[in-house]
């Protein structure tokens, strides 16, 4: 993780770490183990929507968050090495946090998509693209891609939407090599979650990843890693293209927004307070992704044992 220092007061300031940065959603403290630099991850109940961190946070969300990526990640292992170094934490963030390396961050959003929505469905729209790559004409907003792609955004500074560009863009910056390594690796990684959500009765319409590497040039998977805030979850049997594409991730907050809430996203002002019920629903539908995904209850106060990369 790079360094990145942001002011203001932290909900965890009592754990007496230093604040190396603060995301959307998690805040990452310097920490030392074992004699050596880590970073302590901790994921908030902080809930994001059109590029505003909301004033109502989800209960439990960043457990979830925390619990369902250390499963993933042991899914995943065969194909990348991870972040993870340890889940002793301190006890105030039990569940929801991780010891994981310091990485030099690769900037880039490492997007893999196997159904067309979303900005993909927008652009697909205007022109039969999704971030360069062409498709097939006559698809509908859900419909299942021929093959999976890769459609790499670039993280823009909080606030602002991070920006689709092509793979000739990656390479452009990052160089032909690390942009092939990237893609490859989204791909497999993809290819391989969506086959075990497929089995689940889920669909995993979409996702990011994110990638580090260590001082010896490794590429490891960072961050977190297919959560409900990182993917497109569907439900299968629900699922109809073109029409209804009943969720498990906050498209269910993003809808309230937009449709219900009296919320104008040009106004210049924040989104207002969510509801007991959009909370309460939000909530649900993460616990049931975790709960299908994994096979097992979610339990707050439990975390997975010790992952090691």
């Amino acid at each position: 993780m790079t360094a990145s220092t942001d002011s203001g007061p932290s909900q965890y300031a009592a754990l007496g770490l230093p604040l190396r940065h603060r995301g959307k959603v998690r805040e990452l403290y310097d920490v030392t183990v074992d004699g050596r630099p880590r970073i302590l991850m901790i994921a908030t109940d902080n809930i994001s929507a059109f590029d505003h961190v909301l004033k109502t946070p989800i209960p439990g969300k960043g457990a979830i968050l925390t619990q369902l990526s250390l499963w993933w990640f042991d899914q995943l292992a065969g194909i990348v090495q991870n972040h993870v170094v340890s889940t002793a934490v301190p006890k105030a963030v039990a569940g929801r946090a991780t010891i994981v390396e310091l990485l030099d961050m690769i900037d880039v959003e490492c997007v893999a998509r196997g159904y067309l929505t979303g900005s993909g469905w927008v652009e697909y729209e205007e022109s039969s693209t999704v971030c360069g790559v062409p498709l097939p004409s006559g698809l509908r907003d859900g419909d299942k891609l021929p093959e999976p792609i890769f459609t790499p955004a670039i993280k823009a500074p909080m606030g602002e939407h991070d920006q689709n560009v092509d793979f000739a863009t990656i390479a452009r910056i990052h160089g032909e090599e690390l942009a092939c390594e990237l893609r490859d690796l989204t791909l497999a990684l993809y290819t391989r979650a969506e086959g075990i959500a497929a089995e689940r009765g889920i669909i995993l319409a979409d996702t990011k990843f994110e990638f580090g590497r260590r001082p010896n040039d490794t590429i490891v998977l960072a961050d977190e890693v297919l959560t409900p805030d990182s993917s497109r979850f569907w439900d299968a049997e629900l699922w109809t293209p073109g029409e209804a594409l009943p969720s498990f991730d906050k498209q269910y907050v993003r809808d309230w927004l937009a449709q219900h809430s009296g919320w104008d996203r040009s106004s210049g002002t924040g989104p207002p307070p969510l509801p007991d019920d959009v909370v309460a629903i939000t909530r649900s539908r993460y616990m049931e992704a975790y709960e299908r995904l994994t096979g097992g209850p979610f339990d707050p106060g439990t975390m997975n044992s010790p992952t090691t990369h």
